[in-house]
């Protein structure tokens, strides 16, 4: 294809993102981060916190992610509290044992920017925040 669809080259960016953070992560004495438990951390980083909304956004059922989210209560990477909002709901956010972990992944992913922004160069990563902040939010 000579001109491939750029939502490509964005899962490409992403898969290598993932796998690198997690990666490192092990290197780092943090082994056993599933990319599914990848993708929970980043969604409740990005503000998604209602379980089914992660569920959604996942593709998975809400069996699914009340198990998993089980299993990364037990590894103290997340905790549920009740939702403030509607007593009938639940809130998924960071362990606040998590608090080595985060600080760990954090590191890690500014480093990648930092690999990324001296292969593409400050203006194209410039450019490429400017274009990705001009995506709409998903509701």
């Amino acid at each position: 294809m000579d001109n491939p669809l750029l939502i490509l080259d964005l899962m490409r960016a992403f898969y290598w993102f993932d796998e690198q953070l997690r990666a490192r992560l092990a290197q780092r004495g943090w082994p056993g981060i599933t990319r599914s438990q990848s993708l929970v951390l980043a969604n409740i980083a990005n503000g998604v916190v209602r379980p089914s909304h992660i569920a959604a956004n996942l593709g998975v059922s809400r069996q699914a992610m009340s198990q998993l989210l089980g299993e990364m209560a037990e590894a103290g990477l997340v905790e549920t509290l009740p939702d403030p909002d509607d007593r009938r709901a639940q809130r998924v956010g960071f362990a606040s044992a998590g608090g080595p972990i985060r600080e760990a992944a954090s590191g890690v992913l500014r480093d990648l920017e930092a690999e990324l922004a001296r292969a593409a160069g400050d203006k194209a990563m410039a450019g490429l925040r400017r274009v990705l902040a001009a995506v709409p939010q998903a509701d």
